[in-house]
Parts: structure tokens; C-alpha cells; sequence
């Protein structure tokens, strides 16, 4: 997963899948889910994310991480 904030247009992308993709759906005023070819998420895009979130701070809780050999 990446997260890309393009501050020229205030949107955050949420990259979820290496996939492209083929569609993309607003859900909410301002939220796009974007979906490949097989209709999986592979994308969220928040439009005018700093109104919406603090964008300041990232925090994970209970990521599945691989251990460190």
C-alpha cells in the first residue's frame, strides 16, 4: 500500500494493488474508488483530503509485518 498526497489539487491517493485501473466509481462527495478489470479495489482517491483528514500523522495498528532474519 502507498500513499501519495498531491498538494497542487489537495487529493490523497491510497495505492491498495500494483493492478491499473479499468474503472473508477465516486461513492461520496469527493471519494473515488478506483477498481481493475476484475472489479477489485485497487484505489481511493480523496479529493480536498486536508479539509477531511490530518494529514500531519500516519498510524498503523496490527500490520501482519513479516519478521526481521
Amino acid at each position: 500500500m502507498k500513499l501519495h498526497y498531491y498538494e497542487d489539487t489537495d487529493s490523497l491517493y491510497i495505492d491498495l494493488a500494483e493492478a491499473v485501473s479499468a474503472d473508477s466509481r465516486e461513492v461520496s462527495d469527493g471519494v473515488v474508488v478506483d477498481y481493475d478489470e476484475r472489479g477489485r479495489i485497487v484505489g481511493l482517491d480523496i479529493q480536498h483530503a486536508s479539509q477531511h483528514l490530518d494529514l500531519s500523522r500516519i498510524e498503523t495498528s496490527h500490520l501482519p509485518l513479516p519478521i526481521a532474519s
